[in-house]
């Protein structure tokens, strides 16, 4: 149960980079509270927001279950799956939809 944990905080962290980093820049980016979800643009202070909300559940989990400790464990090697597969999904989704009709490789 502590590694689904861990590999749910990898992909929290990695959920909250974007939006916090675009929020505190004072740019509008997808969210889910946008019309459409996902899709359409929220408010800097939205983002920053949900990307706080992100980081923090990311960190609870993190660090609130099991004993997770750093260095080289199996704790942070799952966790670093979960943190990657948010970045690749989120890259494709954003990508897809900022950039509609463009190749994924250029």
């Amino acid at each position: 149960m502590q590694y689904l944990a861990y590999f749910a905080a990898g992909l929290f962290l990695a959920n909250g980079i974007p939006h916090f980093v675009n929020g505190i820049s004072g740019r509008k980016f997808q969210s889910p509270f946008a019309s459409p979800p996902g899709i359409g643009k929220s408010s800097p202070i939205i983002n920053v927001a949900w990307g706080m909300a992100n980081l923090i559940l990311g960190y609870v989990l993190a660090y609130g279950v099991g004993r997770f400790e750093s260095g080289f464990s199996w704790d942070i090697a799952i966790f670093m799956v979960g943190f990657f597969s948010m970045a690749l999904i989120l890259a494709w989704h954003f990508g897809r939809v900022r950039y509609p009709g463009e190749t994924e490789m250029e």
